[in-house]
């Protein structure tokens, strides 16, 4: 049986990518939560406005990797200190978060923030949710840095 779990840290390229590497992930898809506004388009979130966060849906196999263990590549993709942005990507759609599924998560969530944050002098600004609605980001996005070698997720 496989589960869930939803992590947004900056442009959803990289981490789908990374995340795509890491063993007894069976399926990612970059897309859009967090928000207010139903079906949104790329065009829209990269506004700012509807509330959404670029994040990547990870379908997993829990015997193979844990939900510890994707914390664990969540937390090394990117700097948590950063409040709405991440590197030059500036806005919300670039927030650092994690959408948790069930309580279980959650709990192991906040105990890793607890644990990352006293790696850092500044306050981790990693938001911990209950998910929302995941929309599918358009094609072009899914397996972006695969598709497109040389490419990077600062435009």
């Amino acid at each position: 049986m496989t589960e869930k779990a939803t992590f947004a840290a900056g442009c959803f390229w990289g981490v789908e990518a990374e995340f795509r590497k890491t063993k007894g992930v069976l399926k990612t898809q970059a897309g859009y939560t967090g928000g207010t506004v139903a079906n949104p388009a790329y065009a829209l979130v990269s506004t700012g406005l509807t509330g959404h966060a670029e994040s990547v849906e990870v379908e997993y196999d829990p015997k193979v990797v844990s939900y510890d263990q994707l914390l664990d590549v969540f937390w090394s993709l990117h700097d948590p200190t950063q409040a709405n942005r991440q590197g030059p990507d500036v806005g919300t759609q670039y927030r650092s978060a994690i959408f948790y599924h069930n309580e279980k998560q959650k709990k192991a969530a906040l105990t890793s923030k607890g644990k990352i944050q006293q790696k850092y002098k500044l306050p981790v600004a990693t938001e911990i949710v209950p998910a929302k609605e995941f929309y599918r980001a358009e094609e072009y996005h899914q397996q972006y840095l695969e598709k497109n070698k040389g490419a990077s997720c600062h435009l």
